[in-house]
């Protein structure tokens, strides 16, 4: 089989993964299998430690034993942690589908980056990047489509669809080809992490985009809700909403035309103006239209960002220890990103405008890291020539 068939598994794969059915009702679900909202904030503290914990030794494991093991024992984690989460009516239940959910997402991270690079010529990464990542969204969408019929069941109903895609995902991974086999030296754990905290200027690009992320991920997920209603958008629209939000997502299918034409340094910079400004009319606005064209253009632009970023995060790398490299910088986004969730958090018991400003913060605080990281890059080329 030909390595780009991993790319088309890779696909599917992702695209099965998005149909998390449960999806609009989650914290509903939780909450009639006997979870308090407490206790799920806690559960969800402890998955981001446990993430950040694992990221760093799935990708060693990835180089050294192949990203195909990687992925299928992390992909069968992920499906055992769905039937869990069916079976679920406990404290205890719903902490041990968070430990093997955690363990699994760590696995995954990086190594299906690596794979899907592996598998390609580097001029089509990034737009192999976009894909993947609007197959996801796409799946997700679908899913959320679906819930409406599924839930007319029972709840219960939407639990247990997921089962099954998931189980179809993990059982897709067996066919995927291995990619880095024949390495004859495999990499060693510390001269890896050695590798990865020289190269510095790759890690304030992730860290910069991480704060973008998470100011996306808040207004998006959070945030937007609060402002409709601030707003005047009546509740029977929010459905409608998501849906749009999802829509607008897939434009990371376009994000490599953006960079041929403009260069990746200078399609980042204008979108982060873009997240930035738009965050800007979100502390001030109460207007409908206005709101919600800017959580489009925040969703639609930090789409764009993602396969730019993570294309050149790979291209940094000359090294075999690809996966590890590439989990030690999520793991310096899952650092940052967790320290933004828990001070925009704060700042949004307060009011909506006080959590709007302090976005706009991190933007600035992400812009200004793109800045440093830029005057590095170009530092880089003056001293090759």
């Amino acid at each position: 089989m030909n390595k780009k068939a991993n790319i088309y598994l890779m696909y599917i794969i992702v695209f099965l993964q998005g149909f998390v059915f449960y999806g609009p009702i989650a914290t509903l679900y939780r909450q009639n299998r006997n979870l308090s909202l407490s206790n799920m904030f806690l559960i969800e503290s402890i998955s981001w430690i446990l993430m950040i914990i694992f990221e760093v030794p799935w990708g060693w494991f990835a180089d050294k034993f192949g990203y195909k093991k990687t992925l299928v024992i992390s992909n069968f984690i992920f499906f055992i942690s769905k039937i869990i989460f069916y079976k679920a009516n406990s404290f205890g239940m719903f902490f041990l589908e968070r430990v093997l959910l955690s363990v699994s997402l760590a696995g995954i991270s990086g190594c299906d980056i690596a794979l899907l690079y592996s598998s390609v010529e580097q001029d089509e990464s990034e737009k192999v990047f976009g894909r993947y990542n609007a197959f996801s969204t796409g799946g997700y969408l679908i899913g959320s489509i679906m819930f409406s019929i599924l839930v007319k069941k029972s709840m219960d109903s939407t639990a247990f669809w997921t089962i099954i895609s998931y189980a179809v995902a993990a059982a897709l991974t067996l066919f995927i080809k291995e990619v880095n086999v024949e390495q004859v030296e495999k990499p060693k754990f510390k001269q890896s992490l050695l590798t990865a905290f020289k190269n510095k200027k790759i890690i304030i690009l992730v860290i910069s985009f991480a704060l973008i992320n998470e100011v996306v991920q808040v207004v998006g997920v959070f945030l937007n809700q609060s402002q409709y209603v601030r707003s005047g958008i009546n509740i029977k629209y929010f459905g409608i909403l998501a849906v749009v939000m999802q829509i607008v997502r897939l434009s990371s299918i376009k994000a490599y035309k953006l960079s041929i034409k403009l260069g990746k340094d200078r399609s980042i910079q204008i979108l982060y103006s873009i997240i930035t400004i738009c965050c800007i009319i979100l502390v001030f606005t109460s207007n409908a239209t206005l709101t919600i064209l800017s959580i489009i253009f925040i969703c639609g632009s930090a789409a764009i960002i993602s396969p730019i970023v993570l294309d050149i995060e790979n291209k940094s790398i000359s090294t075999i220890d690809r996966a590890t490299l590439l989990s030690v910088f999520a793991m310096f986004g899952d650092l940052t990103a967790a320290g933004v969730n828990v001070i925009i958090g704060k700042t949004a018991d307060i009011s909506t405008s006080s959590a709007f400003i302090t976005c706009v913060i991190m933007c600035i605080l992400a812009y200004i890291l793109l800045f440093i990281y830029k005057k590095k890059n170009i530092k880089e080329i003056l001293q090759v020539k």
